[in-house]
């Protein structure tokens, strides 16, 4: 039995003529009728009652033809996979990205990855750090657009862009008259992500802070946070990329007198054999981003 002859049979099935279904798969009429012939002396039944005109399977052919129908499909699966695995740049790409990054840099990437790669499907995962790493080592995901360095030797990483702090203030602020603002200046009224946002970690480091903050309140979206600046509550550190949603709520940006920031990276396992996917999905990030922290810094004035 091979697979050619199981295409066959859906053809006949499908079309319920010879003619037709030898048109649709290519071939003769007599080879087709020859192949199915020696299909049904293969399995021992009778698959097609053959009238003048027409061609009705049989109730053999009616209790087969599901499995036939999986087995072809599954063997184009197998097909298409090994396809993409010749073609890195074809099939699923499975890629983490963190919550502080995903809605800002997602519309901006996205069409020019389709362009670049139209036979690659990008499949974006958004998660917190820890959870994205945990995913790229169990083969959960392909790659991960991180904003802190990665561990050990089963994971590698390469910039891609740099992203800026900006001083996120209320429009009445004391330090929204300033051309730019000290982090340590933030440190009295910040808000910040709750644990496990490396976007918390580095501003706590980036103002100076390691003790209890005075606001208690620990969101889990940047969202949040906006809000809670626009409506007064107090002050934050944002990246760069989210700029135009706080400028959005009414949000003062100043840039930090240090040019503090986080830097971008991909990461994926160092055993991954669709390294040139990788690469190749980084680049056109990196090129869209390019020269992206320069402006977003200048803009904030």
């Amino acid at each position: 039995m091979n697979l050619r002859d199981l295409r066959y049979l859906l053809a006949v099935a499908e079309h319920g003529h010879f003619g037709r279904a030898a048109e649709a798969c290519g071939i003769s009429q007599p080879t087709l009728s020859v192949q199915l012939r020696k299909l049904e002396e293969l399995l021992g039944v009778v698959l097609f009652e053959r009238g003048s005109k027409t061609v009705t399977p049989t109730a053999a052919c009616e209790r087969l033809i599901g499995h036939v129908r999986t087995a072809v499909a599954e063997a184009d699966t197998i097909l298409g996979l090994a396809r993409s695995l010749r073609d890195p740049l074809a099939g699923r790409f499975r890629l983490g990205i963190i919550p502080t990054l995903a809605p800002y840099l997602l519309p901006l990437v996205f069409a020019p990855l389709r362009e670049a790669f139209a036979a690659l499907e990008v499949e974006p995962w958004e998660d917190q750090t820890a959870v994205l790493l945990e995913r790229l080592r169990t083969h959960d995901l392909d790659a991960a657009l991180l904003a802190t360095d990665v561990d050990g030797p089963d994971l590698a990483s390469r910039p891609l862009f740099a992203e800026p702090f900006l001083a996120a203030l209320p429009p009445e602020h004391p330090l929204a008259e300033r051309q730019a603002v000290a982090e340590a200046d933030l440190a009295e009224d910040i808000l910040v992500l709750a644990d496990g946002h490396c976007l918390r970690d580095q501003a706590l480091a980036a103002c100076g802070r390691s003790g209890a903050l005075s606001r208690t309140m620990r969101a889990t979206s940047l969202s949040t946070l906006l809000n809670m600046v626009a409506a007064g509550y107090g002050t934050t550190l944002i990246p760069g990329l989210a700029a135009g949603a706080a400028q959005d709520a009414g949000i003062i940006l100043r840039p930090l007198s240090t040019r503090a920031g986080r830097t971008v990276r991909i990461a994926w396992r160092a055993s991954f054999p669709r390294r040139a996917a990788v690469e190749a999905v980084g680049e056109v990030i990196a090129g869209r981003l390019r020269g992206f922290a320069e402006g977003a810094a200048a803009g904030a004035i």
